[in-house]
């Protein structure tokens, strides 16, 4: 088969379409490639519509292959498990801009997988994945209204960048990713450090730039190796038999939806359609498929008509209403953080857990292994819309939501430096009716200030809709279960008082043009004040103090230097503190050590150890120490755990000693002072002068000395005598027990 490439410049980069290499038999296959990134992507179709089938069955997969990046999958199962968060989110990335663009009324599958199969950290590859799969589709024989393009836009410094590196998106405080054709809008994905509504505008039409330009890369290669497309059957109601049903259920249909009682139940409207569907059947046998697409068509036509023509939305609400809101705290006792959320029938239950630096999250994707100490999953239940279905796994669709509010948070959870907890945020959806992502948001918020995390600034998300007529586009403010349903768009915009932290868009049309993205960001804006008002006047601030039951953490910072020596050999000593006092020790590589217990008494315990340990001694001062060794000549006394030193049988008593045990046996406590510190870091001790009753005895403080801190002069085993010296070279803390990270 011939192969077609067409490349272009664009931000520095050089990108590349390539088709007729690879996977052939796929009715469309391309390789994108940037720099050494290079994504395959390839579109494939059923022969033959499903029978029965209701919706488009489309499937999109962003499969990670850990070969693309040079790594062996970590754990037991090497071949690898189910999808990564990452892939999740980046197939519904590349699902929500296609979906629109097929043929209405289209059954036939249709799959989208697109795949990197290298890539490097210059050029990540999941926007790529989203263009590339675009191109698969553009060439192939299937019915797609497209190209498009996805790019990616930060700021760095106040400069926006092109499809950045890794490094350069961990940098920024705003991410943008914008999926878009011809000027419009498909989807759009934000994380920012509240960013104004203009500075978001500035960016999109910075990213929509780039967009054109790979929009005509994908046409380019269309006009040199694209295939024309194929009819397939469309499953369209026969119009006189949609005429003849919608005059006999229009009126009810009218009139139940005009019903509050009704449009405030997200069921509601599914049990109506259930029940028409039914009475039809018998009136219509054997056409069963044509009646449930009328049925539909005919409630959407409803809904729709009364926000156009009447300005009438289906609970009585203005366009610009927020439905009644309800903002409760501490509603659950023994939680560290809780809350209750509601918005008419959206209501969600969010818990907090904190927890040590230990139970942060490990991510392991292609492009970076990290940890993530603040997390957020979403659930979904069924009786939520009055249901009943098997509980499983979360979904694509929960993954989603969850990810969606924990990205809302993260730029304003406090560092780990001021709030030294992993966080685990959950909510459980108890009752659904429209935006239950941004409902999750606002119950973050209060949960988190209820568990007195300080974030920098309180959250809060609305979801915007829009309806559309022939010459019409008119925004509706907080959309309930019925306009997501049945209306244009769910635009969804968390943010503070100053600026937004998080944007979802998905859109049922061929696009958005630039001034519904405007007027969705505006009314969103104006929503979110009202909701941050219920929010302050839930819990104005966080909680000074943590809940009773909640785990305390003790910081203690020390030289860098000092961690082989609270780690041990093998992590002897580390594992030795903790079964000791029950704290978790975290250590950060800046030399920040985190000592977490769930009772304050075992956290300063093993506070003190850590500060005598990484103590410099120093001569002159006095320990009470243990005896751990008896030889002939002295006794072995440890100063600090790891550290010891010898006090001579001369140095026992102030009168001469026969026998080491004659004074001190093994596990004896024992006042000394520290007398000399050799070149090799050896450690001569005394007792004289300590005993009481010697004409020279000088009483003890009676609190033990501060600790200095690390001196920055080496390992312990430098200035003292390690105990473990001759048992082999240090490990450095490369061994079991060892919890040793970079820094966050």
């Amino acid at each position: 088969m011939t192969i077609n490439k067409v490349e272009i410049e664009l931000g520095g980069k050089t990108y590349a379409l390539e088709t007729g290499r690879i996977a052939n038999q796929a009715n469309g296959a391309v390789l994108l490639s940037c720099g050494e990134t290079i994504v395959m992507a390839t579109a494939t179709m059923s022969a033959k519509p499903r029978e029965g089938m209701n919706f488009f069955p489309l499937i999109c997969d962003y499969e990670e292959r850990k070969y693309a990046v040079g790594k062996i999958p970590g754990g037991f199962v090497k071949r690898g498990g189910r999808p990564s968060e990452k892939a999740v989110l980046t197939s519904r990335l590349i699902d929500r801009p296609i979906r629109p663009l097929f043929p209405e009324g289209m059954r036939n599958d249709v799959q989208v997988i697109a795949m990197p199969i290298s890539m490097e950290l210059e050029a990540p590859a999941d926007v790529l994945a989203v263009t590339a799969a675009s191109a698969a589709l553009a060439i192939s024989d299937i019915p797609w209204s497209g190209p498009l393009a996805c790019v990616r836009v930060c700021r760095v410094n106040g400069e926006l960048i092109l499809n950045p590196s890794i490094d350069q998106i961990n940098e920024s405080d705003v991410e943008l990713l914008v999926a878009g054709m011809d000027g419009k809008v498909m989807e759009i994905e934000l994380e920012a450090g509240e960013a104004t509504e203009d500075e978001l505008m500035i960016a999109m039409d910075f990213a929509h730039e780039a967009i054109n330009t790979l929009v005509a890369l994908q046409r380019e290669l269309v006009k040199k190796a694209g295939l024309a497309k194929v009819e397939v059957p469309i499953l369209a109601p026969d119009p006189a038999l949609y005429e003849e049903i919608a005059t006999k259920i229009a009126p009810r249909i009218a009139e139940f939806i005009k019903n509050p009682e009704n449009a405030a139940k997200e069921k509601a409207i599914f049990d109506l359609e259930a029940e028409l569907k039914k009475q039809l059947a018998e009136e219509y046998p054997e056409r069963e498929a044509e009646i449930g697409e009328i049925v539909y068509k005919v409630i959407k036509k409803q809904v729709r008509r009364m926000i156009l023509e009447e300005g009438a939305r289906a609970d009585g609400r203005g366009l610009d209403e927020i439905r009644p809101l309800k903002a409760e705290v501490g509603f659950l006792p023994r939680v560290h953080g809780s809350a209750l959320f509601s918005r008419g029938q959206t209501q969600v239950l969010t818990a907090l857990t904190l927890g040590s630096l230990d139970d942060a999250q490990k991510v392991d994707n292609l492009e970076e292994d990290t940890e993530k100490r603040f997390m957020h999953f979403y659930n979904f239940p069924p009786y939520s819309v009055g249901e009943v279905s098997p509980l499983r796994g979360a979904g694509r669709r929960e993954v989603g939501h969850g990810a969606l509010a924990e990205k809302a948070l993260r730029p304003m959870i406090p560092p780990t430096e001021q709030f030294p907890y992993a966080m685990l945020v959950t909510s459980d959806v108890m009752e659904s009716n429209g935006s239950t992502s941004m409902a999750s948001t606002c119950g973050c918020t209060l949960a988190l200030l209820d568990a007195g995390v300080k974030l920098k600034a309180p959250v809060a998300g609305i979801s915007i809709g829009l309806i559309t007529g022939e010459d019409k586009k008119i925004l509706l403010t907080d959309i309930q279960g019925l306009e997501d349903f049945h209306g244009d768009m769910d635009f969804k915009v968390a943010g503070t008082r100053n600026g937004v932290t998080a944007i979802q868009v998905d859109t049922k049309t061929d696009g958005l043009t630039r001034d519904v993205v405007a007027g969705a960001l505006e009314k969103a804006k104006e929503a979110r004040m009202k909701i941050l008002d219920v929010i302050a006047d839930a819990i104005p601030d966080a909680r000074e103090n943590l809940s009773q039951y909640a785990p305390r953490v003790f910081v203690v910072e020390i030289h860098p230097d000092k961690i082989g020596d609270i780690i041990g050999p093998g992590g002897k000593v580390i594992k030795k503190i903790e079964a000791e006092t029950g704290a978790k020790l975290d250590i950060e590589q800046d030399g920040h050590v985190y000592i977490t217990s769930v009772d304050a008494e075992g956290g300063e315990r093993a506070k003190k150890i850590v500060e005598g340990i990484t103590k410099e001694i120093q001569v002159g001062e006095v320990y009470t120490g243990k005896v751990t060794r008896i030889e002939a000549f002295g006794a072995f006394v440890e100063l600090t755990p790891g550290k010891d030193g010898l006090v001579h049988i001369s140095q026992l008593a102030k009168e001469r000693v026969e026998r080491t045990e004659d004074v001190c046996k093994l596990g004896d406590e024992m006042l000394v002072k520290v007398i000399e510190i050799s070149p090799d870091g050896k450690i001569r001790l005394t007792r004289r002068g300590l005993i009481e009753g010697d004409e020279d005895y000088v009483a003890p403080p009676s609190e033990p000395r501060p600790s200095r801190g690390g001196g920055g002069r080496g390992y312990g085993g430098d200035r003292g005598r390690d105990r473990d010296r001759d048992r082999g070279p240090r490990e450095g803390g490369d061994g079991p027990g060892a919890r040793f990270r970079p820094k966050r």
